[in-house]
């Protein structure tokens, strides 16, 4: 395949807003060794694009300073050292960042071939969210089968990947959701029970069924003493991101009284060799769920990549149900 020499990207002209998102040229990246090229045809839209954006996500030492977190496209080039992936075969992959553009270096280990039965489109917004749901629900959240999981934000990319990979499961699903519409699709994907927060108080709908054995956060603020409060005795509390602040005043007495335990993650700094191991699980545990019609992604909304600036705004004013994507 004869690669050009520069490419389309959007990059971040500076810190701030959705505006600061400007087309430019630049040089394709020459994959090394174990990375993998990918030509791009479709990039999810993230929460932390948007962080990367304002300057508060910097991308880790060596990764593309382009924002972009995973992408789904065909395989242009492969780096020495890789033996998996041919050119031409199509992938979709978690990104160390670059998304936003023509072409994108990852991990070859961090690539995943598109499920049977998905379009590119579709496959662009699966990695970010599984390995996200993945690593802190099935693996550092220890949801089983009958547990009560409480995940706030349903209605999100993260929310609607986790209700139905946690009803796939066998667990008693309920998420939060700003409104009716936002709430039915919830229903829809597996939730038993939708709460709209703005209406109702997740605490009392909880603490009536027993208590969450896990909540998913994405909000943080406020919210972290009420979890507390929604929790049964030995739940756990996995935080995976901070909407509201990360500050707050927390008595750990209760903590200490219920053995609850109180952790989270970030994926972006997460060792290459962590996410290899996430993608084997995904590939073996979760792909065959997406086969099957388990988990499928739900996409809100597609736009140009030159467009790139809307969608960060669309994803920030918290309309949107399920994925953005860019296409390429």
């Amino acid at each position: 395949m004869s690669l050009p020499e520069t490419m389309r990207a959007i990059e971040i002209s500076r810190p701030g807003g959705p505006e600061v998102l400007r087309p430019a040229t630049v040089p394709v990246p020459v994959p090394g060794h174990g990375q993998i090229l990918i030509r791009v045809s479709y990039a999810g839209v993230n929460r932390p694009d948007a962080l990367q954006r304002a300057g508060a996500y910097a991308p880790p030492p060596g990764a593309s300073p382009l924002p972009g977190l995973e992408a789904s496209g065909t395989v242009a080039a492969v780096g020495p050292g890789v033996t998996r992936w041919r050119v031409g075969e199509e992938v979709c992959a978690l990104l160390p960042g670059g998304g936003y553009a023509d072409y994108a270096v990852t991990p070859a280990d961090h690539a995943l071939p598109v499920p049977a039965g998905l379009t590119l489109r579709e496959a662009a917004c699966l990695p970010e969210t599984c390995f996200t749901v993945w690593s802190n629900v099935a693996v550092r959240g220890g949801l089983r089968a009958g547990e009560r999981f409480l995940v706030h934000g349903g209605s999100s990319g993260i929310g609607t990947t986790a209700i139905q990979l946690a009803a796939a499961l066998g667990a008693r699903v309920f998420a939060t959701a700003g409104s009716e519409e936002k709430c039915a699709a919830c229903r829809t994907l597996g939730a038993e029970r939708a709460i709209n927060y703005r209406e109702e108080d997740f605490v009392a709908v909880l603490k009536a069924e027993g208590g969450a054995d896990l909540i998913l956060d994405m909000v943080g603020g406020s919210y972290l003493p009420r979890n507390v409060k929604a929790l049964a005795t030995e739940g756990r509390l996995v935080q995976i991101a901070f909407l509201e602040g990360t500050k707050v005043e927390l008595n750990f007495a209760e903590v200490m009284m219920r053995r609850l335990t109180i952790t989270g993650s970030t994926l972006r700094p997460q060792s290459d060799l962590a996410k290899a191991r996430y993608a084997r699980d995904i590939e073996t545990q979760v792909w065959p769920l997406v086969a099957r019609g388990a988990l499928r992604p739900v996409i809100d909304s597609e736009f140009p990549i030159e467009q790139a600036a809307e969608a960060h705004a669309r994803m920030e004013g918290s309309s949107h149900i399920g994925k953005i994507v860019l296409k390429l």
